[in-house]
């Protein structure tokens, strides 16, 4: 388990999957760790992702990585995958894994729960949880199944009602709207194609600012 405080994790947490990249998604992410994200998830997940042996051999190669530059290592509630990957923690979605029973399995693990609206938010368990993934706050292209972009304002009211909950938003996000998002009151964010897509992989993670 990683001895990195969670809300310093959450800075710059990149999300990535094969099918993510336009190159090789292990160069990505080892260019990607140089430059300075803080997490990494990864969602092996939708149209054109890998399946079976294939996705825990990237799973371990990307998992390498992150042991190298001591990254945590999340993985995207594919939970069966927690413990040959080594994972740090898991991020899951309102559909996905209840997070009572993610932590029952996984006690020692951190877990992130996905939060956009209210409604949600009365009905998880929150005190299970060890982060709120907000949003998401911009429309993206980079999950077929996105919600309605919620805007900074959602970042703003779960502050406000949640002001120990650590936070990090996504949905769109990019180096010209991070600084929205952080302004808002997240502490941190989460991307996939701003740097899985990136021509400049160092300069768009700096730029997460």
């Amino acid at each position: 388990m990683t001895s990195i405080p969670i809300r310093q994790m959450l800075r710059k947490y990149f999300i990535m999957g094969s099918q993510d990249c336009i190159s090789d998604p292990v160069e990505i992410l080892e260019a990607a760790a140089k430059a300075g994200i803080t997490a990494f998830q990864f969602r092996e997940k939708g149209q054109g992702s890998l399946s079976g042996e294939a996705k825990l051999e990237l799973g371990k190669q990307l998992r390498e990585i992150c042991f190298h530059y001591d990254i945590p290592f999340f993985i995207n509630d594919d939970i069966k995958l927690a413990e040959p990957l080594q994972a740090d923690g898991i991020h899951i979605g309102q559909d996905d894994t209840p997070a009572a029973a993610v932590r029952r399995q996984f006690p020692d693990k951190l877990i992130g729960l996905s939060l956009s609206n209210p409604d949600e938010v009365d009905q998880s368990p929150l005190s299970l949880i060890d982060y709120a993934g907000a949003g998401p706050v911009f429309a993206t292209g980079s999950k077929a199944d996105a919600k309605t972009a919620v805007g900074t304002e959602w970042i703003t009211s779960l502050r406000k009602q949640f002001p120990d909950l650590p936070i990090v938003g996504i949905g769109g996000i990019t180096p010209a709207n991070a600084a929205s998002v952080l302004e808002a009151g997240a502490g941190g964010v989460a991307f996939i194609s701003a740097v899985s897509r990136a021509i400049n992989i160092r300069q768009a993670v700096q730029s997460m600012e």
